[in-house]
């Protein structure tokens, strides 16, 4: 084993296959009403000059004034429900797929070998029970609304599914559900718990598994919402907010809602909330690396030990590990130093 060396070319497929989050928009009053689509509407805004300044007290009060007069021009996105209706519904699908730690792609059989029986050892000692409990939850507490869910009222969240023919149907209350920790939801949930055995028999190749989830925000009539902003790569453009939509209804794209999905690592060291499984633990909101390489806690240093050296992590590690292999990505090493 201590000749092995990472293959140059590894790569893995994601096993929590996630589709696009669709939005729509329904009255809660009227039980009968279908849900209708929110769709993304422009606005010209005439804003104000309110950027920080270089040596404010500097400045000429007349020349500030000038400046103040000049309107801050804005062409943008917005996405609203309508005035009769007052609660969001958002839906989207997960399937979970067979993980075996196999690679898509590997150009070194030794180390491929050496890779698939580190995965099965740990899938036989540890199992897979304890991260589809994590990403359970997270379905469960609707973490993948992101501002939506800060903004509602209530989220009521179903989960349907179909195996060998029998149907499964879980109902939750998303907003008493935590989102700090897993441990409590664990003991006190039970269609949490069944909802997690499913995606670990999904996991395990034990049955097909596809998830339909749809969530129902009470809102506010009228009120705004938050589908994913694009990123405007185009500087030409005089739009300078644009909103995700699909076929003219708004929505999420499908790597927001698996970033909430996998928020799973709270193992990071002094750990103060659930990050999403990453190979430096990056967060860009916060602008912080929280699984720095110096402290060899990132995913290459513990991967890396644990195939080639046979050094086996901690079992919250060895959770973290599996969890980046079944988020998927190129692992492969670089020939540059």
């Amino acid at each position: 084993m201590s000749n092995l060396k990472t293959a140059s070319v590894l790569a893995f497929e994601r096993n929590l296959d996630i589709s696009d989050a669709f939005f729509a928009q329904k009255n809660s009053q009227n039980k009968d009403s279908k849900a209708q689509p929110v769709t993304i509407k422009e606005k010209s805004v005439r804003g104000t000059i309110s950027n920080r300044l270089k040596n404010p007290e500097k400045i000429d009060p007349a020349k500030l004034d000038a400046e103040i007069e000049k309107a801050n021009l804005q062409r943008v996105d917005s996405a609203a429900l309508d005035e009769d209706c007052d609660t969001l519904v958002v839906t989207w699908s997960c399937k979970v797929l067979p993980f075996s730690g196999k690679p898509s792609v590997c150009n070194d059989q030794a180390y491929q070998q050496a890779l698939v029986s580190t995965v099965q050892n740990y899938l036989e000692n540890q199992g897979v029970s304890e991260l589809a409990r994590r990403y359970a939850t997270n379905i469960a507490n609707a973490r993948w609304l992101w501002r939506n869910r800060v903004g509602a009222e209530s989220i009521q969240v179903n989960v349907s599914c179909t195996v060998d023919g029998n149907a499964h149907s879980f109902d939750f209350d998303a907003k008493s559900i935590s989102l700090r920790g897993f441990d409590e939801e664990a003991t006190k949930n039970d269609d949490i718990k069944q909802l997690a055995s499913l995606i670990e028999k999904g996991l395990n190749d034990d049955a097909f598994i596809i998830l339909y989830i749809r969530a129902a925000a009470v809102m506010g009539y009228g009120q705004e919402v938050y589908p994913s902003q694009e990123l405007v790569l185009d500087t030409g453009k005089t739009k300078s907010k644009e909103l995700y939509q699909i076929n003219g209804k708004a929505g999420m794209h499908s790597q927001k809602v698996s970033n909430a999905i996998r928020t799973i690592d709270d193992w990071y060291p002094d750990a103060e909330f659930p990050i999403a499984v990453e190979p430096y633990g990056a967060v860009t909101t916060l602008g912080t690396a929280f699984r720095q390489p110096k402290a060899k806690m990132d995913f290459y240093t513990l991967f890396d030990n644990w195939v080639l050296k046979g050094d086996a992590p901690d079992i919250e590690q060895q959770h973290y590990v599996m969890g980046v292999l079944i988020r998927g990505g190129v692992f492969g090493a670089s020939g540059k130093e």
